[in-house]
């Protein structure tokens, strides 16, 4: 068996986690099965670890707020000679603590360890803080 690994993805487009729920919600960020997916000109090398329980961790304005159980891997052909990959993704969207990132371009592996803890339930609905208080409180740990 494989040891788990999550991937760590900018949220190009996105201020906040329900900007994100607002795109999945959206046929074109569905694949054929209707689940919301990724595509990526990149298949990460690391496959198997993925689908053993890995997620794509979401960063938005700087911070990783939000993680998607990773469902699966799927080859995708738009017509143009290049393979892609498709992240298809769980539709549950899981609210994280507010963990500071800085930009980068693609996607990331994220171990395990590195990755930040789930919000306890309840804590996911509460009204968020302004992006700039919440990155601050981050950085200090407080968050």
């Amino acid at each position: 068996m494989a040891d788990t690994i999550h991937l760590v993805k900018l949220c190009v487009g996105a201020e906040k986690v329900e900007d994100l729920l607002d795109w999945q919600a959206n046929a074109r960020a569905k694949g054929p099965d209707g689940l919301p997916r990724h595509v990526t000109r990149m298949w990460p090398k690391r496959a198997d670890q993925i689908l053993d329980g890995g997620s794509l961790y979401w960063v938005f304005k700087g911070l990783v707020l939000c993680r998607q159980p990773i469902v699966r891997l799927d080859p995708v052909d738009r017509g143009d000679g290049i393979n892609r990959c498709g992240i298809v993704l769980d539709p549950e969207v899981v609210r994280v603590a507010a963990t500071p990132r800085r930009p980068f371009q693609g996607w990331r592996y994220l171990q395990p360890g590195d990755a930040p803890r789930d919000l306890p339930k309840g804590r996911e609905t509460q009204q968020p803080l302004p992006p700039q208080l919440e990155n601050a409180l981050a950085e200090i740990g407080v968050l």
